[in-house]
């Protein structure tokens, strides 16, 4: 295979340890948030129905407070920079594919000064309550309501000129992988991905994430760029 090798990175749960908007959730929406996250967890309404309304019930004038707390309490997940490096040393492509928010994404993200791509949801504080904006929309391939088309974004990479991993960990993650060439999971990814048959690794840290880059390179399924 003579393919370069692209790489589609989920944020909320991926590189982070835990889903960041859950987290900015519980500690500064009210209780109806719960009815909301459970019902976007089980896709009875769209990503981009559920988060909207999320934001709704948080004030406009919390915004610092929000991002003060969410990059103290974010935690990266082990070997994150080791494997930003990796992608860097190999000439792999990397884009970070995040159904995130701009305003905590990218402050979280700051101190490892990336080179990359960074594809998430905006976000609007002009208003009484947070509104949150959708600059990478679904395109006319796909009617999921997404927020973050994550399969837009794939779709860009043909696939017979690339090779194109997902690494994610939850549903956001799933519509990608069914299109991808190789998953990288964690958690609920996982599971969809052993249960519909689809070519995945599991993993738990980044320093798993370039073992399995590092065994696809040795088996020549996919050599750098």
């Amino acid at each position: 295979m003579t393919k370069p090798l692209v790489l589609f990175c989920d944020f909320d749960g991926t590189i982070t340890e835990k889903d960041n908007i859950v987290a900015i959730m519980r500690r500064f929406a009210p209780p109806e948030r719960e009815e909301l996250i459970e019902q976007i967890l089980t896709q009875k309404v769209s990503i981009r129905e559920g988060v909207g309304a999320l934001f709704k019930l948080i004030p406009s004038e919390k915004k610092q407070e929000i991002i003060d707390y969410i990059v103290k309490e974010a935690t990266i997940r082990p070997g994150f920079a080791e494997f930003v490096r990796f992608c860097r040393e190999e000439g792999i492509e990397l884009l970070i594919t995040s159904g995130g928010i701009d305003f905590f994404v990218e402050p979280i993200l700051a101190p490892f000064a990336l080179d990359v791509p960074i594809y998430c949801n905006g976000s609007d504080f002009s208003g009484p309550r947070i509104t949150i904006t959708w600059p990478h929309a679904c395109d006319e391939h796909c009617d999921n309501n997404c927020g973050m088309c994550k399969t837009a974004i794939i779709r860009r990479y043909d696939p017979e000129r690339y090779y194109r991993v997902v690494i994610g960990d939850s549903i956001t993650d799933l519509a990608g992988a069914k299109i991808a060439d190789f998953v990288i999971a964690r958690s609920l990814l996982a599971q969809k991905s052993e249960e519909l048959g689809l070519p995945f690794k599991s993993f738990a840290t980044f320093h798993d994430v370039i073992a399995i880059l590092q065994e696809l390179k040795r088996r020549q399924e996919v050599p750098s760029s």
